[in-house]
Parts: structure tokens; sequence; C-alpha cells
């Protein structure tokens, strides 16, 4: 006879970091998106990711990423046809992606799950309402 295991095993999140990586919050964007998460490798995306969006089917994503959270990797490049939407509010398992999305506010960098040297001008000059606090 066959056995159906009728509980998801357990994972959890770590969000020791997401209390201090939105240092204020003055806007979102309404309700939130769910990120179109293909080919995203990471099982969590941590408060302070970086999120996107495609300009033609205006699907929200998770910026790129070529390793795990906190090691001090940085961002892919921002994919062809993408833009810069904001800052993910707190941590979510990758295949449970609804994200809050700060679109005016301040983030402390040194809490960002990844190292964003590479991309922060760019980010800055499209989202310039997102501060970096000092």
């Amino acid at each position: 006879m066959g056995v159906v295991n009728l509980t998801k095993a357990g994972t959890q999140v770590n969000t020791s970091k997401d209390g201090i990586v939105i240092v204020r919050s003055v806007d979102d964007v309404r309700a939130g998106k769910s990120l179109d998460v293909t080919g995203f490798a990471p099982k969590t995306i941590h408060a302070g990711h970086v999120i996107i969006m495609e300009t033609t089917t205006k699907n929200y994503k998770p910026m790129p990423v070529a390793a795990e959270p906190y090691t001090g990797a940085s961002y892919s490049a921002l994919p062809a046809g993408h833009e810069y939407v904001g800052i993910q509010k707190a941590s979510v398992l990758t295949d449970e992606a609804s994200v809050g999305i700060l679109t005016i506010g301040t983030v402390r960098e040194e809490a960002m799950p990844y190292n964003w040297a590479s991309i922060k001008a760019a980010f800055r000059t499209a989202r310039p309402l997102i501060d970096v606090a000092q």
C-alpha cells in the first residue's frame, strides 16, 4: 500500500536581519507582489534583496545571484529588459515568494544579503527615494 506524507518538511527561514536591514519604510508596492523565481537557486530570498521587474511582462523577480547570501558574494548584472523596483522587506522561502517591496525609505547596506557595490550606483539612480543609512 502506498503512503502519502501529508505534512510538508519543516524549513526555517533565518529572519535575524529582517528587523535591521530596513531602517525606515515610508512607502512600498501596494499589497506586495508574487515573484517569478524561475532560475533562482537559493532556497530563501532574504530581506534586503534587490527586486527587479521585466519591463515587457511586468513580472517581478529577485535580482539574479550566483552564490548563497551573506558570503560576500555580489549580485549578477541586471538582465536586459529589466528595471530596478525596490528592496524586499522580509525573508521568505523561494517556493512561497510573495513579498513586500520597499520603494521609499532607508536600508542598511551592511545587513543586506549580497554585496551590491557593482549595482549600487545604477540602483540609486533608478530608485533615488531609497536611501542608505550612514
